[in-house]
């Protein structure tokens, strides 16, 4: 059997597979995995560089499958190519505990890099990649940086609008070493894509600065697809996007070219009917013979020479190790902490800005720092002064202009930081986190390291109104699990929420003031990090009362307990920036800083949702702001010393205390 016929043997391999996880589990999408099974050959066995044996060797090739629903697809190649998913790990595709959900999810299945699913996800993830492999190899030189990263993506990516800014953004900067190609099968989950869809895919992102490389039929022509990846592998001033024309559940008899091959399993019969078409045996499932298994494991190990010849270059590197290996872990190296600046208490100094002097302190001894806003930098404190501005003059900048662009801005941030090599640091006004709101769930769930500079976080940003005043902000980032939200109460709290942003696993998110807030006397790193703790205790007895505020809110509750104790209320103010942090305490220390039996207040600029959790009622505001300056919004809506010593004493009139 010559090379061609066992190649061909190969992809019809992966079509049987495509077809036997969906059947098996009832559920799930064949038809794109099957269509796309050629190009998956051609791509892991002669064009990509890559090691199975050391799947987080940091120049290998990057692979994002954006059109996750086709996981069975990367799930095939990831078990030929010998990446330890193994034949039982597909038959236990989309079933509980399986290395082999639904979607890719990376950290939870050997090989995958990002997680995908949401369309348009992957597409803004490869983006953040270009950045990142560009950046390193900017800093570090090409011996140790010099890869690619390739994309398949689809209709419904290309329609999503965070695919738009991602590529906007891509073509900007002129990114090379990014080659996506556009699987335009012409069918979507209702039908012909026709439906919705007329754009010219290739004018657009001509448009955008892209190299655009029409394919056209060649869907299974092997060398055709080869040769289209090297031509994209060539251009190294611009992304390139190739566009294949496909068919999807190709060679199904039924359903080739249907919307039923893109959301269902095919069903027993016609299964049985397309694999004998494709040669393979009708009635066995999961088939996959020794000679196709031998060439897949032999195109697994290739890379393995460039791998050696990649540590051989390391080990002679004379360059700055802890510097590579903080830039690699998204940390910083010795003594990063010791940079980070305080204020005096009284100090008058918005939250915004004090995070912005923080990122600025850091910058020396966390290299991998590279920050900007959604054409609010200046506004979200996410300055870099005198590191060069990320463009194609400068690759190596640590500016980065993401422009008004949350959504993509979100995903970029979680492509560069699963790459690996960059602590990404994204800033916009609190609400609009809204727009950035898929990015950070899926930051959440890939547990990538990225660090959101949410600011103007209150009422008390003013004048613009409640289209910009967020309220139930707060309430939905601290719902998403896996996400830390901190809102320090002032410019040393921010301080300390740096400290823990730089040297946390997963996401976090600051929500920053707009106006100034004084520093108060006894803020400090340690109750910071652990989410909440006592900064006004009563002398020699138990408090009778206890408020609890964040941000924004805690000078005015320290106002308040002044109020309440020329009264005789022995009141205990808590400060508490981060609901998560508080939660990971032990019981004991929670009761601590809240006592279970005294009557507890909480104060916060947003809305009452969850503070019942902590608290027997709270001082919040159930309603859209309004425009007037921030002062005037505060006080009317109850943020003020008088009115929380009005409802503390309410509170103490009325029911009775939470139980413990």
């Amino acid at each position: 059997m010559d090379d061609v016929d066992l190649e061909q043997r190969a992809i019809n391999v992966i079509r049987g597979l495509a077809m036997d996880m969906p059947q098996r589990a009832n559920s799930g999408h064949p038809g794109t995995a099957m269509a796309l099974a050629p190009l998956a050959h051609v791509l892991w066995t002669r064009v990509m560089t890559y090691d199975a044996e050391a799947p987080d060797w940091p120049d290998r090739d990057r692979f994002v499958l954006s059109c996750g629903h086709a996981s069975p697809l990367i799930y095939s190649m990831l078990h030929l190519t010998g990446f330890g998913l193994t034949l039982d790990d597909l038959k236990q595709f989309r079933q509980w505990g399986s290395r082999t959900p639904g979607h890719p999810e990376v950290h939870h299945t050997t090989g995958v890099e990002v997680t995908t699913g949401p369309l348009g996800q992957g597409f803004s993830n490869g983006v953040g990649m270009g950045i990142a492999e560009r950046w390193l190899r900017a800093r570090f030189g090409a011996d140790l940086c010099d890869h690619h990263t390739f994309v398949f993506c689809s209709d419904g990516d290309l329609e999503e609008g965070i695919s738009h800014e991602a590529a906007s953004l891509a073509g900007h900067l002129g990114l090379g070493r990014l080659i996506y190609v556009y699987d335009d099968n012409h069918i979507s989950i209702d039908g012909p894509t026709e439906l919705a869809l007329n754009d010219d895919a290739g004018k657009r992102f001509e448009a955008y600065g892209w190299h655009v490389d029409r394919l056209g039929e060649v869907a299974n022509d092997l060398d055709a697809l080869e040769a289209g990846l090297r031509r994209g592998m060539e251009v190294d001033d611009a992304p390139s996007l190739l566009i294949l024309r496909s068919h999807i559940g190709y060679p199904s008899p039924k359903y080739t070219d249907t919307e039923h091959a893109h959301g269902n399993p095919l069903g027993e019969d016609e299964v049985r009917v397309t694999k004998e078409i494709l040669g393979l045996p009708a009635d066995e499932t999961f088939f996959v013979p020794d000679d196709v298994l031998n060439l897949y494991r032999s195109a697994g190990r290739a890379g393995r020479g460039a791998r050696e010849n990649w540590e051989k270059r390391f080990d002679e590197w004379t360059g700055d190790r802890a510097e590579w290996e903080a830039c690699l872990a998204g940390t910083g190296t010795a003594g990063w902490e010791d940079l980070l600046p305080s204020w005096g208490a009284g100090d008058k100094i918005a939250t915004r800005k004090a995070s912005g002097a923080c990122l600025e302190a850091l910058l020396p001894k966390v290299p991998g720092l590279v920050a900007g806003g959604a054409d609010l930098t200046g506004n979200t404190g996410t300055t870099v002064k005198d590191n060069g501005v990320q463009s194609r003059e400068d690759p190596g900048g640590r500016q980065l202009h993401f422009g008004v662009r949350e959504h993509g801005m979100g995903g970029v941030m979680n492509g560069m930081a699963l790459h690996g090599g960059l602590l990404p640091v994204g800033g916009t006004f609190l609400t609009f986190s809204d727009y950035m709101r898929g990015s950070i769930r899926l930051a959440a769930i890939s547990e990538a390291h990225v660090i959101y500079s949410f600011t103007h976080d209150s009422l008390g940003l003013g004048e613009d109104g409640p289209t910009h005043q967020p309220v139930e902000h707060l309430a939905a980032l601290r719902a998403m699990p896996g996400l830390t939200v901190i809102r320090p109460a002032d410019a040393n709290e921010t301080s300390a929420a740096w400290r823990i942003a730089v040297g946390r696993k997963g996401p976090v998110a600051m929500a920053l003031s707009r106006q100034d807030l004084p520093v108060l006397e006894g803020t400090f790193s340690d109750g910071v990090a652990k989410g909440a703790y006592v900064l006004r205790a009563v002398s020699g007895r138990s408090p009778d009362l206890v408020l609890v505020g964040t941000g924004g809110e805690v000078w005015v509750c320290v106002e308040a307990a002044e109020r309440l104790l020329t009264e005789g209320v022995a009141t205990q103010v808590v400060s508490m920036p981060s609901w998560e942090l508080f939660s990971e305490q032990s019981e004991r220390y929670q009761d601590d800083v809240i006592p279970p039996d005294v009557a507890t207040l909480a104060v916060e600029a947003g809305v009452s949702f969850g503070w019942d959790r902590w608290a027997d009622a709270a001082v919040t505001v159930d309603r859209f702001g309004a425009s007037a300056p921030g002062t005037t919004v505060l006080e009317k809506l109850g943020f003020t010393d008088e009115n929380i010593a009005a409802r503390a004493r309410a509170l103490l009139r009325s029911e009775p205390a939470r139980s413990s």
